[in-house]
């Protein structure tokens, strides 16, 4: 992308200048950035009163957390007339069973719909959809 700066790997993680990330919306962004950074191992940072962005231990990517008072639950299956997914998360396991129960503990639901064996299509506690999956292989 023009205006970013390329780096070759060298450059310190905290010194890097071309972090990229996904934004969510939610009733409450700090709270579901907690989930999120309690499920996949994350660290909190940049929390505010009305969100949060959430890091992995190493990499440049993020994922943050606003809150929006018009936030509207999406429905997964579409459903017509309803809120349509805008977009989910997915996240490979190497132990599926393990990381839904982990993922239930921390107040995630599992859908009713799965469509496939080695995926598990999971809600965050604001209703977003995220996929568990395993490689197959």
């Amino acid at each position: 992308m023009r205006g970013r700066t390329q780096l070759d790997g060298s450059t310190p993680r905290e010194a890097r200048h071309d972090y990229w990330g996904v934004v969510l919306e939610a009733p409450d962004g700090p709270e579901l950035g907690r989930f999120y950074a309690d499920l996949l191992g994350w660290t909190v940072e940049n929390e505010a009163d009305d969100g949060c962005a959430i890091v992995p231990p190493d990499g440049v990517a993020y994922l943050a957390f606003q809150s929006a008072d018009d936030y509207v639950r999406p429905v997964w299956p579409t459903s017509e007339g309803a809120q349509q997914m805008m977009l989910h998360l997915d996240f490979e396991v190497s132990d599926l069973a393990l990381a839904i129960a982990d993922a239930l503990a921390l107040g995630a639901q599992e859908a009713d719909f799965q469509p496939q064996d080695d995926v598990r299509v999971m809600f965050d506690p604001a209703g977003h959809p995220f996929c568990l999956y395993t490689d197959g292989g």
